[in-house]
């Protein structure tokens, strides 16, 4: 081999050892800032000498940085922050509709992953199109239409969280353009929903929504936020009531309203509707509260305990959790299946769930654990 071709192997050579070195450096900061990408942008990769991609953690970024600079690796930095230059001021919005629907990628025939209430806040990062990047109060992050929520400044969204709201307690129902359960519909409500209250006017409360419509709700079927958060309780009784509530409502992937639920949907909606947010996913929920002794079975369980299903950890592969239920007490706990319905894990009862039984992980409780996020005053969600 002559010279030439020697220095042009050995130049290769060293191209490719940087390119892997420096994704090594990508790939390790990733994973220290952002391992769940359902919660956190970190679309960053090295080519031809430059950080190319999109985070909406400048932290991440700069560690980044350094570390370049630590391996004495030179780079171009082309890596946009989010909230991006499409986004503008108005880096926050309210969901304007009962359910805005959140997907996956900006385009209706993506696939759900999650749902946002009425009034509930978002954070935006990006735009494209009549899309918005969006982040939920759990942390989720999807692509929401334009067209189901209205934007906001921070600012803006600071003096609105200070006005008196009120919170949709049934669990399917309408708003009304006067206060006559007769009169033409402004929108239909769902359980949960909230919105900004303007006055009472005997049995119905008037009420504005983020595009500032106003409408009439029954005042038999809402509660004035702050009355509703500090009457809440969180008990095994309570949460058992409120998933009874449920009973029956279809499954659906991606879903977290009283239109339909996933599993984790489900569960998230049960706590949520007692005060406490929870992870979205089912994989997210098993890593917060308090751990429960299931070694010699369900004996140790109480009321309102979350059940966790999936394939266990092998030697060559990791944990993969699934599914999700809530203890419901002898034996017995209801899950988003189809529909939401309760099964057993006693094999003599005529709903024995043979199938989840067998793929049974772990149980977590959430009642009095430290690391669940409760609702508090001053602020929707």
């Amino acid at each position: 081999m002559n010279r030439f071709y020697v220095i042009l192997f050995l130049f290769i050579g060293n191209i490719a050892l940087g390119q892997s070195v420096s994704e090594t450096l990508v790939d390790k900061i990733q994973q220290t800032y952002a391992p769940d990408k359902r919660v956190a942008i970190f679309d960053v990769m090295f080519r031809n000498d430059s950080l190319l991609g999109e985070t909406n953690l400048p932290e991440a970024k700069d560690a980044l940085l350094k570390l370049f600079s630590e391996n004495k690796i030179t780079v171009n930095d082309a890596v946009e922050n989010l909230p991006n230059e499409a986004v503008g001021v108005s880096s926050m919005a309210f969901v304007n509709v009962s359910v805005a629907n959140i997907r996956t990628s900006p385009a209706e025939s993506a696939e759900l992953a999650s749902q946002a209430l009425l009034g509930m806040p978002l954070k935006i990062f990006d735009k494209k199109g009549g899309w918005l990047r969006a982040q939920t109060p759990d942390g989720y992050i999807g692509w929401v239409s334009g067209s189901t929520v209205s934007r906001f400044t921070e600012y803006q969204v600071d003096s609105l969280n200070k006005l008196p709201k009120i919170i949709y307690t049934k669990g399917y129902g309408f708003a009304f353009a006067s206060p006559d359960e007769n009169a033409q519909t402004i929108s239909d409500l769902t359980w949960g929903n909230t919105l900004t209250l303007v006055a009472e006017k005997k049995k119905f409360y008037e009420v504005r929504f983020p595009d500032n419509r106003t409408a009439f709700i029954p005042k038999n079927e809402a509660v004035k936020f702050e009355n509703w958060l500090n009457d809440l309780s969180l008990t095994e009784k309570s949460l058992v009531e409120t998933s009874k509530k449920m009973m029956g409502l279809p499954y659906l992937w991606g879903g977290t309203s009283w239109k339909g639920v996933d599993c984790s949907g489900f569960t998230r909606t049960i706590y949520l509707m007692n005060g406490v947010l929870l992870p979205r996913d089912a994989s997210q929920q098993v890593h917060v509260g308090e751990a429960i002794d299931t070694e010699n079975g369900f004996a140790n369980l109480q009321l309102g305990d979350l059940l966790f299903f999936g394939r266990p950890e092998t030697e060559t592969s990791n944990e993969r959790v699934v599914h999700v239920g809530m203890w419901m007490g002898d034996n017995q706990f209801i899950h988003s299946s189809g529909m939401v319905r309760i099964s057993s894990v006693n094999a003599d009862d005529k709903n024995f769930d043979e199938y989840n039984v067998n793929r049974f992980l772990r149980a977590k409780r959430m009642v009095k654990a430290e690391d669940v996020v409760k609702l508090k005053s001053g602020s929707v969600y």
